[in-house]
């Protein structure tokens, strides 16, 4: 019998080893390190990826933002005076493993802030503030945005996957893209509008029509939120902010507050730096949870990096890797939150692998050179 138990102890000692290092969790201000070696990874290989990395910067935005406007239109918000330059982290087993640049710059992550807005939605849903996914906004958002024959039928869903298809102007922005001042480069032409849930647009204004139905059902500001529910609970720093818009103020139940942007397009967003992203990724990465506690609800985790009908192999604001369009070479449940000049949070649950890269260019072969360097 004592031999059983302990050749039990011994078989349990085994299995649990793996399920331990797999649910590291950093603590707060603290990160451990591990080398390759330690989480199965070839350090030449590794080295190779982190150099490539290093070497390839983008060029757009330059360093002092001065295209910002050019390319995006009339900006709403700050933005800094420059931005860093390539750095990012490589994250296994949850253990940090290679690090480069200044991680802990807080700079613009633009739309990678659209995955945190999901984040909230989940939360949101989770608590019932939205009631079904595949309700109309309508049904609790009564501020007269969604008052017209074509708004009264977006969704929940339609926000999230991005195929909303809502009218109107917000902050000063239509929803059509029109006009060169308003949109720089990236004015659209007019197009006829279909049904909500029928047709993808990557779309800010909308996006920023989400951000503000999501403020009215929590009834308090998104930053706050974010920080209470998401960035709090997991260790992060106090060195990110949310910039909102200077225009973009509403009143809530009597109170002053600020809707924020899923994005930096005109200014503002999220300003955040290498750490903190890392720490978001892995949060998604361990399907909502961190520690003992379960921040999103992971039926929402799957739902979120499910691809929608019609977008590129997109989910709830997340990009998806299911075609391996993406990320080739890399595993079909990858995915990453994705922004504007190569800001990226890279998750292979798959490999247990977290990578941030923060003003990336050639993210792809980056990518496949940090998965072509995993042994085990």
């Amino acid at each position: 019998m004592q031999k059983a138990l302990i050749g039990f102890a011994l078989f349990l000692a085994v299995v649990a080893g793996p399920l331990a290092q797999t649910t590291y969790y950093p603590p707060a201000g603290e990160w451990a390190h591990k080398s390759p070696a330690e989480v199965g990874m070839d350090a030449a290989k590794l080295n190779d990826a982190v150099e490539f990395m290093k070497s390839h910067e983008t060029s757009t935005p330059q360093r002092d933002f001065s295209d910002q406007e050019l390319n995006m239109g009339k900006l709403l918000a700050s933005m800094p005076t420059e931005r860093g330059g390539s750095a990012g982290l490589i994250i296994r087993r949850g253990y940090i493993v290679a690090e480069f640049g200044d991680t802990l710059r807080p700079d613009p992550t633009y739309s990678v802030a659209k995955s945190m807005l999901s984040t909230l939605a989940g939360i949101a849903l989770s608590r019932g503030l939205i009631p079904n996914l595949d309700s109309p906004v309508a049904d609790v958002i009564k501020d007269g945005g969604y008052d017209s024959p074509q708004n009264s039928r977006v969704t929940w869903r339609n926000h999230l996957q991005q195929e909303s298809e809502w009218e109107g102007e917000m902050w000063g922005k239509n929803a059509n893209f029109l006009g060169r001042e308003a949109f720089g480069a990236a004015e659209m032409k007019p197009r006829a509008i279909r049904a909500p849930g029928t047709y993808y647009e990557y779309n800010d204004v909308r996006m920023n029509r989400f951000a503000l139905s999501l403020l009215r059902v929590f009834k308090k500001p998104i930053p706050d939120v974010f920080r209470d529910e998401v960035m709090n609970p997991i260790g992060a720093s106090t060195t990110w902010k949310w910039v909102p818009y200077t225009n973009a103020y509403v009143d809530i139940d009597g109170k002053r507050m600020a809707s924020v942007a899923g994005g930096t397009r005109w200014g503002g967003g999220m300003w955040i730096n290498s750490y903190d992203m890392a720490r978001f990724g892995l949060l998604w990465l361990r399907n909502g949870k961190w520690g003992d506690k379960q921040i999103v609800p992971p039926a929402y985790v799957k739902m979120a990096t499910t691809p929608s009908a019609h977008g590129p192999d997109y989910g709830f604001l997340w990009w998806l890797n299911t075609k391996q369009a993406q990320w080739p070479g890399s595993p079909a449940n990858a995915f990453s939150a994705r922004g504007n000049g190569g800001n990226i949070i890279f998750v292979s649950p798959s490999h247990d692998l977290v990578v941030v890269w923060r003003w990336s260019a050639q993210s792809n072969e980056g990518f496949r050179r940090v998965v072509a360097a995993i042994t085990s």
